[in-house]
């Protein structure tokens, strides 16, 4: 078995290794490389992802590697492919509504890969310096270092919220868009083929889509980038080049000058929004002031979210170590809630079968992750979260270990020893210094 397997590999390197420029016939009008198919496989198969409505994974797509991917390329390049329905999932939303998620097959995943391969260098060039939403070298974390600076300067935060702007994403200005960057056919085709490919609901009954782009997609937040590029990035940078932003994705900060500009900056975009068929959620949009040690005045909303993070008035210390009041960023009290949850969920104290090098390796990766991002800005507020994941340890030591149990100081006391002994085994143990396992 391995052997085939192996040979099924050897054959598909060189499929793709060989050079295909094939004139072309009736068979295949159009011009896909091989190559391009096989890259969008491996990138397919590092993000991983559910099965679609045909339940296939990606190990069993890997099981016939060499036919499915021909397969795919062979339809592609004859303009025959034609997506098949995306399975729609609900997640809950942090405000108690649900956000559904559209989930492709494993083959459609290639396929919008191989899409984006084509399209992504032509409009990347194209894009405003301050979007920074899946876009390659750019991250969350640059969007919110910049926002943190801006907030520093500029007094007042326009933040917008665009009312359910995925499912509303108008098909025709879309298309208008995409052919503005390209005039490949094919590229074209598969893209208004997406856009309309019917979603499949979790009762298995079929929908027909008119607007939007599935959440969820490969090609997704490309189109939506490229989409809000023309609705709102070059809009601003036309009519309001001095008005500095920050774009991610959907989620949009503008800094104003003063509460008069955002007021006027906020109806010509409900303006602007509605050219474009979109509207702004009249309760998530919201105007900030940007409240420190040199703003004084009061104002009733002085905090808003950007990516996980809340921006707020915060305690600071300077370099000189005298303390005054800064806008700052830090974990917000969503995310703050979302990580809670998860560490409520790994129930360490019924892990009583495994060691603690055992919980390290299992969850490091996620609480690495956490540090990596959250900690970014502002660590301490970190520290009440990391506080819980000690005394869910705590409460494993008390199950695990007979002498301990019953005995909360005792176990402090043992958690604490271990700390002191190997610092790295936990990630968040090197966080901090002053957090003491104990109390």
């Amino acid at each position: 078995m391995g052997m085939e397997r192996r040979g099924c590999i050897d054959r598909l390197y060189w499929m793709v290794n060989q050079k295909w420029e094939e004139p072309l016939n009736k068979a295949r009008p159009f011009s896909i490389a091989k190559r391009v198919v096989w890259e969008a496989y491996k990138r397919v198969k590092a993000n991983q992802g559910a099965a679609g409505v045909d339940g296939e994974s990606i190990a069993e797509f890997e099981r016939d590697l060499t036919n499915n991917l021909y397969k795919l390329w062979n339809r592609m390049s004859s303009g025959s492919y034609f997506p098949p329905p995306v399975r729609t999932v609900e997640i809950p939303k942090s405000d108690g509504g649900k956000r559904a998620l559209g989930i492709p097959t494993v083959t459609d995943r290639v396929a919008q890969m191989v899409v984006k391969m084509y399209l992504e260098p032509l409009v990347e060039p194209h894009f405003h310096q301050d979007s920074y939403g899946y876009r390659p070298g750019r991250s969350a974390i640059q969007a919110v270092g910049v926002a943190r600076q801006r907030c520093w300067r500029i007094d007042w935060v326009l933040d917008l919220d665009i009312k359910g702007f995925f499912d509303n994403l108008d098909h025709a200005l879309l298309m208008r868009a995409v052919r503005k960057h390209t005039d490949c056919r094919w590229i074209i085709l598969y893209i208004a083929r997406w856009l309309t490919a019917p979603a499949q609901l979790p009762d298995g009954t079929l929908v027909a889509r008119e607007q939007g782009t599935p959440q969820g997609g490969v090609i997704s937040p490309l189109l939506a980038n490229l989409f809000l590029h023309y609705a709102f990035d070059v809009w601003m940078q036309r009519y309001y080049p001095s008005i500095p932003f920050e774009r991610y994705a959907d989620d949009i900060i503008v800094h104003c000058k003063s509460e008069r500009q955002a007021l006027w900056v906020k109806t010509a975009v409900v303006r602007r929004l509605a050219q474009c068929k979109l509207e702004l959620h009249p309760e998530k949009t919201k105007i900030v002031y940007c409240k420190d040690v040199e703003r004084t005045d009061d104002y009733p909303k002085e905090s808003f979210d950007f990516l996980g993070f809340e921006f707020r008035p915060r305690g600071a210390k300077s370099r000189l170590g005298s303390y005054f009041v800064s806008f700052l960023p830090a974990v917000s009290k969503k995310a703050t809630k979302s990580i809670r949850s998860v560490i409520r969920g790994w129930r360490l104290h019924r892990l009583s079968d495994k060691c603690l090098l055992d919980l390290s390796r299992m969850f490091n990766p996620i609480i690495r992750g956490w540090i990596n991002y959250y900690g970014s800005f502002y660590k301490s507020a970190l520290y009440p979260l990391f506080d819980q994941l000690d005394g869910s340890l705590k409460k494993w030591a008390m199950r695990k270990y007979k002498r301990l149990r019953g005995r909360q100081r005792r176990a402090g006391y043992w958690l604490s020893r271990i700390r002191s002994q190997q610092p790295s085994l936990f990630s968040h143990w090197q966080l901090a210094s002053h957090l003491v396992a104990g109390r």
